[in-house]
């Protein structure tokens, strides 16, 4: 007797719609759920949401949106006949499969902890400025396996977790948001460094030289606040253009790519 279409494929159909239903429940966790936490908190507070609040809400909203797709794709290969019998030959040898998927992923799940330890004892926040292995930097994003890390030259700096969590970290910020903004412009490598401070007078309260290479002059901007940052990287933008500007118009960047 010819079987029907849903005999046949009515397995792999149950599991497509199952996995399809984990992300979508993710998404909407992660979107109306989870996402509009912080407008809420917005509305009921004159500060905001903190940069505390923030960190630690990025890495859980990643963190669960891992865990409803994870259990929806165990969910769908249930339904599939094939990978459960599959399924009683590789649990007879799951010793030995744990200790190689462990080693394999290693790395990642140590990345993994790490990043989940960031969040709970907030060494660092998302808008500090912190020091990694002599490179400094804006903390732009904290994920569940990287930091990523804005230099302030263009650059962006991804670091592992597990080296953020096992190496000495500098934080400029100290958690205050009324800190003093830090940025940093470049120079053609012939660059006249004395105009350039002429040029930024009343842009940046200190200008001080940082590096000079074969590519280019780097300055370091700095600026008190008069108040709290309203936005998280705002204010280390706006004084990077205004300082782009000035020195464009006063004529020092040019053949500079």
């Amino acid at each position: 007797m010819e079987q029907t279409f849903w005999e046949q494929y009515g397995d792999l159909v149950s599991a497509a719609i199952t996995l399809a239903g984990a992300v979508a429940i993710a998404y909407g966790v992660d979107r109306f759920v989870i996402g509009r936490g912080s407008e809420v908190a917005t509305r009921f507070t004159e500060v905001g949401v903190s940069r505390v609040t923030v960190t630690r809400l990025r890495v859980v909203r990643r963190l669960v949106f891992v865990l409803i797709v994870f259990i929806g794709v165990a969910l769908a290969l249930t339904q599939i006949d094939g990978v459960k019998r599959l399924a009683t030959g590789i649990l007879a040898s799951s010793a030995l499969l744990g200790l190689v998927v462990g080693l394999a992923a290693r790395q990642s799940v140590a990345n993994l902890v790490a990043g989940i330890m960031i969040a709970i004892t907030q060494p660092i926040r998302i808008g500090d400025r912190v020091t990694i292995d002599e490179d400094t930097g804006r903390v732009e994003n904290i994920t569940l396996s990287y930091t990523f890390i804005d230099p302030g030259d263009g650059r962006l700096m991804v670091v592992p977790n597990e080296h953020v969590v096992g190496t000495a970290i500098f934080n400029h910020s100290t958690g205050n948001l009324g800190a003093p903004v830090l940025t940093s412009v470049w120079l053609p490598p012939d660059g006249d460094i004395t105009a350039a401070r002429k040029a930024l007078d009343g842009i940046a309260e200190t200008v001080q030289t940082k590096e000079i290479t074969h590519e280019g002059v780097m300055l370091e901007l700095r600026q008190n606040l008069d108040g709290e940052r309203t936005r998280v990287g705002g204010e280390e933008a706006a004084l990077r253009e205004k300082a782009h500007s000035a020195l464009r118009e006063a004529g020092l960047l040019e053949g500079f790519n």
